[in-house]
């Protein structure tokens, strides 16, 4: 059986920034009240007008992923794709890549995990990569969100920690199966999953709701159970980190590079110091871009990389836990 390793890293983040102090502009909120919840100063929200979407992002973290790996567009093999704001409601992203890339009509499948999106996307590449289907895999994580949010008072707890951006990888078939990715391990427990949540549209509610257009309600807007998000996120993030650490016969001494998924600040914090790690152990990057759920983990791995932070044999961890609840984890050997 083959192993996978990543040969290809890009990303890309609107120009737009949006500081704490532009939104209490046009919300009751202030820096300080967002910097002591989540550790966020600024965000990137499309600009209205532009031609970005979660696609269109995708797209171009993608060329610059496969650039970096050596191989044009005609190398790859399969798109995967991890997003919960696609271009449209259906079809998938994944598909406007090949056609934006203009590849061969290889397959692609969107992965709709929501915070850990990326990490069941590259547990996904992962399995077609070691059982010899696929040789080259371009895996994505974008997200559009601005243009979903309430931006006013009444969502401010949500809409601050939001922002938009995509990354991309390039995963490739390996014989050695001392290096690349070790291990995935994926986990769910569904009746959380009206704790973070969107509830329209959907095919129960979206036609009559819209077509009525009533402005009060908020169903259409993300609700997130803050207290109870944070309080699984920590035990979550915890568990499978250890088990993909015990998997592998490792200890959290070993890990190098702790990349979370950038959901709050204060969470990766807390797990930073369970696990005993230092601040160059450990990459977040939540104060620039906010949470871009399942592009924030290859962000932040492509930044991290870029800087010089992960080097040859280092051993890399990635952990996301977010809405369904879904939780995963990747241990990579670079």
């Amino acid at each position: 059986m083959y192993n996978s390793k990543i040969i290809g890293l890009g990303f890309y983040v609107p120009d737009n920034k949006v500081t704490n102090h532009d939104l209490s502009k046009i919300m009751d909120t202030n820096d300080e009240w967002i910097q002591e919840r989540t550790g966020i100063k600024e965000r990137r929200w499309i600009k209205e007008g532009t031609e970005d979407t979660s696609a269109v992002m995708g797209a171009k973290a993608a060329k610059i992923a496969i650039e970096r790996a050596g191989l044009t567009k005609d190398d790859i093999d399969f798109i995967v794709f991890a997003t919960l704001s696609p271009d449209y409601f259906f079809p998938g992203c994944g598909v406007q890549i090949q056609d934006m890339l203009e590849m061969r009509t290889v397959g692609a499948i969107d992965i709709r995990n929501q915070c850990s999106g990326f990490i069941y996307a590259m547990s996904t590449a992962d399995q077609f990569i070691k059982t010899g289907m696929y040789k080259n895999v371009l895996v994505i994580g974008a997200e559009y969100h601005s243009n979903g949010l309430d931006k006013t008072t009444r969502g401010r707890g949500v809409s601050v920690i939001f922002g938009d951006g995509a990354g991309a990888c390039v995963l490739t078939r390996t014989e050695d199966n001392t290096k690349g990715i070790l291990s995935t391990h994926l986990h769910s427990e569904g009746k959380y999953a009206e704790k973070l949540v969107v509830e329209t549209p959907s095919i129960r509610h979206w036609i009559p709701q819209i077509l009525e257009n009533k402005k009060e309600d908020t169903s259409y807007f993300p609700y997130m159970d803050g207290q109870l998000v944070f309080k699984h996120a920590i035990v979550r993030f915890s568990e499978v980190i250890n088990e993909g650490l015990e998997k592998n016969n490792l200890s959290a001494s070993d890990i190098d590079m702790f990349i979370p998924h950038q959901a709050n600040l204060r969470i990766a914090q807390f797990i930073q110091k369970k696990f005993r790690l230092t601040d160059d152990q450990v990459y977040n990057n939540i104060m620039h871009y906010g949470n871009t759920t399942a592009a924030s983990i290859i962000i932040a791995l492509t930044e991290a990389w870029e800087k010089d932070k992960i080097k040859e044999n280092d051993l890399v961890v990635l952990a996301a836990f977010g809405s369904g609840f879904t939780w995963g984890s990747v241990v990579i050997r670079w």
